[in-house]
């Protein structure tokens, strides 16, 4: 007997063009970098290495995060066998001050 509708979608990730949840940052991270580092390159040094620097690293950058993301979004390291943790409790009744 519910009058509201509930929008289902509220616990999915934000989606932008492929890229979803953090890693639409580090694209525009990414981009940013690219853009600013070919940039600075091509008034520096020569016009069409800026250009094909910019090019290169934002077309690498924007893989390396596509292929990150087929992993998940959330980077869990997955360990085999079993750990044992020590224990390194100490009892010191003796030296508390009543």
């Amino acid at each position: 007997m519910n009058r509201y509708s509930i929008y289902k979608g509220l616990q999915k990730p934000l989606v932008y063009r492929g890229f979803k949840g953090k890693f639409i940052g580090w694209g525009i991270g990414f981009l940013i970098m690219g853009l600013v580092g070919g940039g600075l390159l091509g008034a520096l040094t020569n016009m069409y290495l800026g250009g094909l620097i910019t090019i290169l690293s934002i077309a690498g950058g924007l893989t390396f995060t596509f292929y990150r993301q087929k992993e998940g979004l959330h980077d869990k390291t997955r360990n085999k066998g079993a750990f044992i943790h020590s224990v390194h409790l100490k009892k010191n009744y003796a030296q508390r001050s009543s």
